[in-house]
């Protein structure tokens, strides 16, 4: 029998699914990829009358054991995040590069199924809708405008060039043309459907195109001319992110010295690969010899492909107990025009669509294998598909918006965590791979010092060689990331513009996993010699995710 709590969870899920069909696509559940998102006031109004309703009735509902306690506990942290960043009226200057409507609309059809003609209906109707969607969102946008809550100029223009090669406008194939070609390769051979099909692309398209205009011609003039937003709204979406209450300088201060730590330990990996060598040695090596190198879009795919589904099959029963439907994943090749970090997408609530890692090429086709072994741990196996499918998977003992949400400190520091155990594990002897992780962790702190230094506009410790003792500038963010990172300039420029655009997300990383094993460590000092690692990790899953705090509580204190 369902717990009071959990029809709760339940009706909110499907509320939500109906309010919010394109997250309902990327979720996973059926039964909403014809319909479109409303974006505009009125739409993100309806979903926050929705949260209050659920709040109401959580804090009526009955408790009928410690899972409920943890359940309601999760929700309303959650939804009264998403509250108090409404009631700031938020969402009206939330446009970016990365996790807004925009992308959202873009990557939907990424996830919607094209196997059946049926299936394909579905994606025509969906796509005719696209132009009213992004007409909602630039009511949202222009509404922003007249309170004296403008989005960003630097992200309208960032996502107006988004939406010029989702279009096709800056030249190179338009995004929704792609499923032309997907529709004459699922074998259909319906001609007036691949007619209608045609059509609504065209309409896509156009829809997108329409949208960068807006963007660059009308909003990014009437646009907010800062991108730092302040410690106030920082620590809001900090909350919304990580589900903690952070002490932001401090935090500030520990990624520096993270920063300090992680590079004296490149250095002294750079020596193992060229004995005597620099980091920056190591790495031109590392990049320049072809022995260490994969030519092709398609071989690195199926070497991504490959190295996922043998990672799966060494740890299951050893480190994991990995269930069947677990054991699927896909490898892709992201489309063209988005941010260049990889991503995941997690399964649909019946595994019907597999988890998928995601890697967005940037027009590259040599892949330098030092960095990507490590990304896609985070990204796959024991990362975010080994947590997310896990957790989808146990139906029985987690509520439904356990199952399906979680914040990003919980997820991506469970992705850098998994980083860091593949180490531990032995999967990272080589030292090329393990310089791989630590550039991986150099990237995690650049990103907690640089997006807390930009937007509370801080200075740089005296210390620092880098123009210690001035105030941070996301010009100077970007010189520090480009000089720190160890990752390429071109790549580090996406990095700015989406943590500019997504204020206390970039932390998450490091946050999280500093949580992580600050919980795993807590575990250790209360069941001493009986500790059982892999028994720790199947507990997290069984609890479920939540915010840091709420984490660190929960598994500290038994697994």
């Amino acid at each position: 029998m369902t717990s009071e709590v959990y029809g709760i969870a339940d009706r909110y899920v499907e509320e939500l699914a109906a309010l919010d069909p394109v997250a309902a696509t990327g979720l996973g559940i059926a039964g909403h990829d014809e319909a479109m998102t409303d974006y505009s006031p009125a739409g993100y109004e309806a979903l926050q009358g929705l949260r209050t309703d659920t709040r109401v009735a959580l804090d009526g509902a009955a408790l009928s054991g410690d899972r409920d306690r943890v359940a309601r506990e999760v929700m309303t942290n959650a939804l009264g995040a998403q509250s108090a960043a409404y009631d700031a009226e938020d969402h009206l200057r939330g446009l970016g590069i990365l996790g807004t409507p925009v992308q959202a609309m873009r990557m939907t059809f990424d996830q919607m199924p094209r196997d059946t003609r049926e299936e394909w209906e579905r994606i025509v109707t969906r796509l005719r809708k696209v132009g009213d969607g992004l007409a909602s969102y630039r009511e949202t946008l222009d509404l922003g405008v007249e309170r004296g809550k403008p989005a960003a100029g630097r992200q309208a223009v960032e996502v107006a060039r988004q939406c010029d090669t989702w279009s096709g406008r800056t030249g190179g194939t338009p995004f929704f043309d792609r499923l032309i070609d997907a529709f004459d390769a699922a074998g259909i051979g319906d001609d007036i459907l691949r007619g209608r099909l045609t059509d609504a692309v065209t309409a896509a398209n156009s829809a997108f195109a329409e949208m960068g205009q807006y963007l660059a011609g009308e909003l990014a003039p009437r646009a907010d001319e800062t991108d730092a937003v302040g410690p106030e709204r920082y620590q809001r979406s900090s909350l919304l992110y990580n589900g903690a209450e952070l002490e932001l300088e401090e935090t500030y201060a520990w990624g520096w010295d993270e920063l300090y730590r992680i590079e004296e330990e490149m250095r002294a990996t750079a020596h193992r690969i060229v004995p005597g060598g620099s980091v920056a040695e190591a790495r031109e090596l590392l990049e320049t010899d072809p022995e260490r190198c994969i030519e092709g879009e398609e071989r690195f795919q199926q070497w991504m492909q490959d190295l996922q589904e043998r990672t799966i099959a060494e740890l299951n029963g050893v480190h994991f107990d990995i269930p069947e439907p677990i054991q699927r994943i896909e490898a892709k090749i992201a489309p063209p025009g988005g941010a260049l970090a990889m991503y995941y997408t997690a399964p649909s609530e019946d595994f019907s669509r597999p988890g998928r890692t995601w890697y967005p090429t940037g027009g590259k086709t040599r892949f330098p294998l030092w960095g990507e072994v490590s990304i896609a741990y985070h990204e796959g196996v024991p990362g975010h598909h080994l947590e997310r499918a896990s957790v989808r998977y146990k139906a029985d003992t987690l509520s439904r918006f356990q199952r399906l949400f979680a914040l990003s400190g919980y997820v991506e520091g469970w992705g850098l965590y998994a980083e860091r155990l593949m180490s531990e594990l032995g999967y990272l002897e080589n030292p090329d791979y393990y310089l791989g992780m630590l550039r991986a962790q150099a990237l995690r702190c650049v990103r907690v010092v640089v997006d807390i230094g930009m937007h509370l506009q801080l200075r740089i410790p005296e210390r620092e060689p880098f123009h210690g003792g001035e105030t941070w500038t996301p010009e100077l963010g970007q010189a520090f990331a480009d000089e720190r990172s160890q990752f390429p300039p071109e790549f580090m420029a996406s990095e700015i513009t989406r943590y500019l655009g997504r204020p206390g997300q970039a932390i998450s990383y490091k946050v999280g996993e500093r949580a992580w094993l600050e919980a795993r460590e807590a575990a250790k000092q209360v069941q001493g010699g009986a500790f059982d690692l892999k028994a720790f990790h199947a507990n997290a899953f069984e609890v479920g995710p939540m915010g840091l705090s709420q984490m660190q509580r929960e598994l500290g204190a038994t697994s």
